[in-house]
């Protein structure tokens, strides 16, 4: 299968000489997401950036394709010994594209702007990084120069948080430096000029086109840090995002890789299988309950509805090539994944009748009608929630005798009646925002997404939250899950995949499998798009 992956040859003459053949410039054309965009800066804003935003800067770490933690413009750090000061080391030689040196002040400014210009993203930094004053300074009751971050010297970056936060090398993935020198010129429309666009990373912008939110980056041959651009030149293009645009491109040769949907996949399995690649996108889906509302607070019940799917059979038909099974709230690959926690959720039907029995519902009966309700999804969501909520139905009603009537409804409307406790049954979708077990446990601390306030639980998770070693930090919240389990706290149903096909005429480690079978083809774009080559 040839994808098109355009070469422009070069022929240098030189006169009296021989005609020789210069290298071939290798050009990429990969999907893209949103056909909208607003400032080439992830730091202005997330879910309205341009294309290839952050292919342009170089974050202070990232994560490689096995999700292990590299350092890029921070070559290293320390912990203070009381966890709650941070000092990051900038590495020798970055620059902007314009020739003045990357300093710790333009990373520094990146998270002062950011808190005082109404970035849609700034819970991340007062939820995940825990920066000291953070919540205060975007409120407006704290001066930005408050702010627990600072800059002493080109080369140092400091960040102070309000509790030791053993993970922030992690969180700080996301951090992208603005030039400051270039916007105290243009103010924010250094972003939206490409003119006045600077890189810091392994790619220059060439060209965007606001009305579709394509943008063509080119290797920026100044660039020292880790991750250099492979390839002379990559156009993202959002119109061909949706599978069903991106496979007829893909299979014109005109897209590098495509996202497939359901239809496509046992297609491109039969003519193109070693094109397949699996990405998950490490989610869970999973039933939450009302702790304090019958039925559902009896922990028999709740035990009852654990025991009672058969996440095998849910992947292989109903969710065939879109989910896996889901036996933790973790996902397999995911930093803190524990097989000992995974192995406990079976299906077992008479364990499940047992349990129901012991709460008093003995084949379901007494046990009063009740309603699961999820929210309007589009995504890999959209597939999998409706079609996993008639399954669990049939499948309840058949092992245990209960009748579980479905309602869809709105995302804000079933948002707000969770956080309300408007109702006591919830499938309920999450997926990532940062590489660390506390990002999930989270949602069950100390009331958190569903109201639990469980104390055995919320003392496990506090202290796996500021030890500062990692295999400590495994164990304690590999003791929190257990108590999941004991209490019933969730169901874990499935983890969704991303299936996509990638073209035979590129490689390299960013579209290879890792070691857990998976090709993390987004989140990760830095890693990507500079560790893949073009064969000539």
């Amino acid at each position: 299968m040839n994808a098109l992956l355009k070469f422009v040859g070069a022929v240098a003459l030189a006169a009296g000489l021989t005609a020789v053949p210069a290298l071939a410039e290798s050009k990429l054309t990969v999907p893209g997401g949103s056909t909208t965009g607003t400032y080439m800066d992830y730091m202005k804003t997330v879910y309205a950036r341009a294309s290839g935003a952050e292919l342009l800067q170089v974050p202070l770490t990232s994560f490689d394709n096995e999700y292990q933690l590299t350092p890029l413009a921070a070559e290293s750090w320390e912990q203070s010994a009381d966890g709650l000061t941070w000092t990051f080391h900038l590495r020798d030689g970055l620059k902007w594209s314009d020739g003045v040196p990357l300093t710790a002040s333009d990373f520094a400014f990146a998270l002062q702007h950011a808190a005082t210009s109404g970035y849609d993203f700034a819970w991340y930094w007062g939820f995940a990084g825990g920066i000291k004053n953070w919540d205060e300074v975007t409120s407006g009751k704290a001066d930005v120069s408050t702010l627990g971050v600072g800059a002493p010297d080109d080369k140092t970056l400091t960040i102070t948080t309000n509790a030791p936060k053993p993970y922030l090398p992690g969180v700080v993935s996301l951090w992208y430096p603005v030039p400051k020198h270039q916007f105290d010129k243009f103010g924010d429309d250094w972003s939206t000029n490409v003119a006045n666009v600077l890189s810091s990373g392994p790619f220059l912008l060439k060209s965007w086109e606001k009305s579709n939110n394509s943008a063509v980056l080119t290797k920026n041959p100044d660039y020292t840090g880790p991750w250099p651009a492979e390839v002379d030149e990559l156009t993202i293009d959002p119109s061909v995002g949706s599978p069903e645009v991106g496979m007829p491109a893909f299979l014109a040769g005109d897209l590098a890789f495509t996202w497939l949907n359901a239809g496509q996949i046992p297609v491109v399995k039969q003519r193109f299988p070693d094109s397949i690649r699996t990405n998950t996108v490490f989610a869970t889906s999973y039933l939450a309950f009302d702790l304090e509302k019958a039925p559902f607070d009896n922990v028999d019940v709740r035990r009852a509805l654990y025991y009672a799917v058969n996440r095998d059979e849910l992947t292989q038909t109903v969710l065939k090539d879109i989910a896996i099974p889901a036996h933790s709230i973790l996902a397999p690959g995911y930093p803190g994944y524990s097989e000992k926690i995974a192995s406990e959720a079976v299906f077992d039907p008479q364990k499940a009748k047992d349990f129901m029995a012991k709460a008093g519902y003995p084949d379901g009966k007494g046990f009063p009608t009740v309603e699961v309700w999820f929210r309007e999804e589009g995504g890999y969501n959209g597939a999998i929630l409706p079609p996993m909520a008639q399954y669990l139905q049939a499948q309840f009603k058949d092992i245990l005798g209960i009748t579980m009537n479905i309602k869809v409804m709105p995302g804000k409307d079933w948002m707000e009646g969770m956080l309300a406790r408007k109702n006591n049954l919830y499938l309920a979708p999450y997926e990532y925002d940062y590489l660390d077990p506390s990002n999930f446990y989270g949602l069950f601390y100390n009331g958190g997404r569903h109201s639990y306030h469980v104390a055995e639980y919320d003392k496990l998770v506090a202290e796996a939250d500021k030890a500062p070693k990692w295999e400590d930090r495994v164990a304690l919240y590999e003791q929190a899950e257990q108590v999941m389990i004991d209490q019933g706290l969730i169901v874990p149903l499935v983890h969704p995949i991303i299936m996509a096909a990638v073209s035979d005429n590129i490689s390299g480690p960013g579209v290879s499998p890792n070691s857990k079978g998976f090709t993390p083809l987004d989140r990760i774009g830095n890693f990507l798009y500079s560790h893949i080559t073009v064969k000539q």
